[in-house]
């Protein structure tokens, strides 16, 4: 209940007449400048309700004095951006990988293009960069799968790898020990063999009894020195780069049951265009051949 304005005794300051269970509320009002600042910023809502577009109706909303369109602008200036690009656009549609390469304008319009599109299309697999990650090889190294020409690229990009597209790459590894080809002794002696392409620690004993193994079973695609065949996507086992682990373990599990890459193709989902960025960037990433 409201009693009579008082002053308080502690504080000295003047109450409001309220009081709940003996508390009193003492009058003490919000700082001149705070509440001309809120009365402006009122001013300033009300000032920018009636410039721009703000309140909705039935069937529409009110446009502003201005008569400003965000979205007009954005439309307008990314207009302006794809003419200024046209100039390049159609002469990346009309020219090769190769032509692309030896025009440095242009290289240097494809490879910024490329880049843009790597990060928004393939760097949740390879990473930014192309620095791989996990069981997605890196591209930014000499050491290529499936081929690191303009041309390997290209195709690898457009059709992809192990996927329904009827042009992809497809060539899978046999599951020696789940098929049953191999046992898992002679699994052990082959794995041997290959960490001893590299230089690994190996035993030496068992590495010779996998050698015969190796030519009888693995050299057709890998090579008689591991060196790898990039027309079949068999990679190189006798250098220092390994997709899925280079411990006896990880070697022998990948010979008993294979993983097996695999990536969409792109053709369809991105315009070509696009394709030969990427293909430029990639390629220029630092292990290109």
């Amino acid at each position: 209940m409201p009693t009579k304005v008082e002053k308080d005794a502690i504080t000295g300051q003047d109450t409001t007449g309220h009081e709940w269970d003996g508390i009193k509320e003492l009058n003490t009002p919000l700082p001149t400048w705070w509440v001309y600042s809120f009365y402006a910023c009122i001013l300033f809502a009300v000032v920018w309700w009636v410039l721009y577009p703000s309140w909705p109706f039935i069937n529409g909303y009110f446009g502003g004095t201005l008569g400003s369109n965000q979205r007009l602008e954005l439309d307008q200036r990314l207009a302006e951006a794809r003419a200024s690009q046209a100039q390049y656009l159609d002469r990346i549609e009309a020219a090769s990988a190769d032509e692309i390469m030896a025009d440095p304008e242009l290289l240097s319009f494809a490879v910024a293009g490329g880049q843009a599109a790597f990060a928004d299309n393939c760097a949740p697999c390879h990473a930014l960069g192309g620095a791989g990650q996990g069981p997605y090889p890196t591209l930014a190294d000499d050491d290529w799968i499936w081929g690191g020409s303009l041309e390997d690229i290209q195709y690898t990009i457009n059709y992809g790898i192990r996927n329904e597209h009827e042009d992809s790459r497809i060539n899978d590894m046999p599951a020696y020990g789940r098929d049953q080809i191999l046992s898992r002794e002679e699994i052990n002696t082959v794995a041997n063999y290959v960490l001893s392409l590299s230089g690994r620690d190996h035993d030496s004993v068992l590495a010779g009894e996998g050698s015969v193994l190796f030519e009888e079973q693995c050299a057709a695609c890998h090579g008689e020195q591991g060196e790898g065949v990039q027309e079949l996507g068999a990679p190189n086992l006798a250098d220092q780069i390994w997709l899925y682990g280079d411990s006896l373990e990880e070697v022998a599990q990948q010979i008993y049951a294979p993983q097996q890459g695999v990536m969409p193709p792109w053709i369809g989902r991105l315009d070509q265009e696009a394709i030969k960025n990427l293909t430029v960037y990639v390629h220029t990433l630092g292990g290109g051949q």
